[in-house]
């Protein structure tokens, strides 16, 4: 079952969105732009960037690009009332876990786990004083697939958010903020594109090669002119209630286009 995307979904709906710019996190915007949210995102560089969408230039690797990005955030919208966690990915060598250093781990958690903890801990209060939020992280098959030559560091910081995800959705829901994760497959981005070139360079193989991976069957970021998969029509698909707090959308995601599956995460109901 698919519908079109309806251009009052989120009509009104102040949004946060991390690392839009690039890949799934500008498809993520482009879907709550065209479903009629307000969207505010934040990268370390701004450029391509979208009309109607607000942009805040800020390295959420850190404490104080947190801050900057979620005191942009609310000064502008005046509030939020949807945040989803996009912004992630890995920088690491390959050489399995002896070639990572301090530094490589550090680097990971940064971006991959406390980024995300940084903002929800800044604009998730403000849901609570009000009694309504949603809040999507998005995490990775490789919190549960995770590939040893390369991506060890990047697979535990994931993990650990899907973790936290769980955690804190136990204590927020109760006070009408509601939690989702969503554990997208591999999406061909140029991301994914340099660490397919990475593994090529690293093994002495084609990135041909290096695709071929039962792992790494890829899916596109689609644009919101596509056809989407209705958000009742996940849980069913996957063989889980819809009322669930983690959607693992490993070969959903594999096939199709994340953007779908993050603002659907927003409708979907925890378990008490």
């Amino acid at each position: 079952m698919s519908v079109l995307i309806d251009p009052a979904e989120f009509a009104g709906k102040r949004v946060v969105v991390s690392g839009g710019t690039k890949g799934l996190g500008r498809a993520t915007v482009e879907r709550f732009l065209a479903a009629g949210a307000r969207v505010v995102t934040a990268a370390r560089a701004i450029k391509d960037t979208i009309d109607g969408v607000e942009y805040v230039q800020a390295d959420l690797t850190t404490a104080e690009g947190g801050q900057a990005f979620a005191d942009a955030a609310l000064e502008r919208l005046g509030g939020v009332d949807i945040l989803a966690h996009v912004v992630g990915g890995s920088a690491s060598p390959a050489g399995g876990f002896v070639a990572l250093t301090d530094d490589h781990w550090l680097a990971e958690l940064n971006l991959n786990l406390l980024a995300t903890v940084r903002l929800a801990r800044l604009l998730i209060p403000q849901m609570i004083e009000r009694g309504e939020g949603r809040v999507v992280h998005v995490t990775s098959i490789q919190s549960v697939l995770p590939l040893p030559e390369s991506t060890t560091g990047y697979a535990a910081a994931k993990a650990a958010l899907r973790t936290y995800s769980k955690s804190i959705s136990k204590e927020l829901g109760p006070k009408g903020v509601r939690v989702n994760s969503v554990s997208p497959g591999w999406i061909m981005t140029e991301a994914t594109g340099d660490f397919l070139e990475m593994l090529r360079t690293a093994n002495g193989v084609t990135v041909e090669d290096a695709r071929a991976s039962p792992h790494t069957r890829l899916g596109q970021p689609a644009r919101p002119q596509a056809r989407l998969p209705h958000r009742a029509a996940i849980g069913r698909h996957l063989d889980l209630p819809v009322e669930s707090e983690a959607l693992d959308l490993v070969e959903i995601d594999s096939r199709s286009a994340l953007y779908g599956h993050v603002p659907a995460a927003v409708g979907v109901q925890q378990r008490a």
